[in-house]
């Protein structure tokens, strides 16, 4: 790289030392009502760590109303119920994270995580409950738990509609809790459980327009919530057996919707942190991404809340270890991340900031109208940026773990970690059964 390159990223970098440090980033943010935080990989501490830091900086600075990550609606709940201070929660939110059993667990069973939800509890405990900070999952994998969980709900709250989930439930039932099963069945079935799945849904729409009125509760939400995610569900796993984009844009269309549907419950004046891969949050149509068709949270959000502002914050590190597994379901183990490939991203900044770490800031772009290459055109330039899902092979990233990027069209900021480590998990880790993964390698 010329000198003249590493003397325009040093001048540009902002070093990274603490939650002051943060200062030109919550400038940055503002008043915006979204801030999506990313992260490189799934089972590095140190993304978690800075998120945690800027997240309790938001929230006790900014205002903002809950957090939302990439995980799934029914366990989240529970951890939002303990860390809200529900009647009849655990006290200890880390006590709800260590029982997460979907692979892989890791991801938000973890210390960081842990150490994270229990800082909200005692932040809430100084709050009317109408003000409270919740927890929620924006993903769209729990088929099953979300069943029972619709199902659970009416027959305590409207026994006489519980007739629809019933129906769902028996369609599902023959495949044993496995989506895999139930996916590869439609390809040889008549009928799906669409029909079921919908029915199940439209009523429970119906429900919440008549109990929003009267009822804000947190209840009638998640009921009509887990009928979303049933709905999902279906379609997500039917469509993952296809080559292609769909399954993708399912996914992420669900929890750009869910998000939607968190901000609308909590009022006009809400404000949401968002904790995703950065495949999620950056982006699409600044990496390649867009030229297979694909979208994702990042872009949904731009495209749809621009003008409530919204700020997407990227991550990433040139070596270090990683919490990963070799195949899908796999035991996860403590993996070394081998030093950035030539000409990548994260061998660019490591080359201009050995050992540092930092944070950038990037001035406001539009998509379609990119700046002229000049003085600090590096982050205007594509490089390779590299993405570690929960599935990860060293010896071959190199072509599977880089996605072409126009860094500072695909995020607002950057925060650059030389050197990163592995996250430390809240039980021993070991296989379980998992959803089929998804590109680049289960992020």
């Amino acid at each position: 790289m010329p000198d003249t390159d590493q003397a325009g990223i040093r001048s540009q970098a902002l070093p990274l030392t603490g939650p002051a440090s943060l200062d030109p980033l919550m400038e940055r943010i503002g008043d915006a009502h979204y801030v999506l935080l990313g992260e490189a990989s799934h089972g590095t501490a140190d993304y978690y760590q800075v998120r945690d830091v800027l997240t309790r900086r938001l929230i006790e600075e900014k205002g903002f109303s809950f957090v939302a990550v990439e995980g799934d609606w029914p366990d989240c709940q529970s951890v939002h119920c303990s860390v809200v201070g529900a009647p009849g929660a655990p006290e200890d939110p880390g006590e709800v994270l260590a029982g997460f059993d979907r692979w892989p667990t890791w991801m938000w069973a973890n210390t960081e995580v842990a150490a994270f939800a229990r800082w909200l509890r005692r932040h809430n405990e100084q709050l009317p409950p109408e003000r409270r900070v919740g927890f929620f999952g924006l993903d769209v994998y729990s088929l099953w738990e979300s069943l029972h969980a619709v199902l659970a709900h009416l027959r305590e709250h409207d026994p006489d509609r519980v007739r629809h989930a019933l129906e769902a439930y028996r369609c599902f039932e023959p495949f044993d809790e496995e989506p895999q099963s139930y996916a590869l069945a439609t390809r040889y079935l008549p009928e799906s459980c669409e029909p079921q799945v919908v029915s199940l849904l439209t009523e429970l729409r119906r429900r919440a327009a008549r109990t929003a009125v009267r009822d804000g509760s947190l209840a009638e939400f998640a009921a009509r919530q887990n009928a979303e995610v049933l709905a999902g569900a279906e379609s997500y796993y039917r469509a993952m057996l296809d080559s292609g984009p769909q399954s993708w844009n399912i996914r992420d269309h669900h929890m750009a919707d869910t998000l939607d549907r968190l901000m609308e419950h909590h009022g006009p004046d809400a404000k949401a942190v968002v904790w995703e891969h950065n495949t999620h949050i950056g982006d699409a149509r600044a990496t390649d991404m867009a030229d297979t068709g694909m979208v994702n949270v990042g872009q949904l959000v731009r495209e749809r809340h621009m003008g409530k502002g919204v700020v997407l914050v990227g991550f990433g590190s040139h070596s270090g270890t990683v919490i990963a597994a070799d195949a899908w379901g796999d035991v996860p183990r403590i993996m070394d991340v081998p030093p950035a490939h030539p000409g990548s991203l994260e061998d660019l900044l490591h080359q201009a900031l050995p050992g540092e770490r930092a944070l950038f800031v990037f001035p406001h772009v539009q998509l379609q109208h990119p700046p002229a290459a000049g003085h600090g055109a590096w982050f205007h330039e594509e490089h390779g940026h590299r993405a570690i899902g929960v599935v990860y092979r060293p010896h071959g990233e190199r072509v599977a773990n880089y996605v072409p990027t126009v860094l500072a069209q695909r995020y607002d900021a950057f925060c650059y970690l030389d050197h990163s480590h592995a996250l430390t998990p809240l039980h021993p880790l070991a296989a379980g059964n998992g959803e089929k993964q998804t590109w680049p390698v289960g992020v």
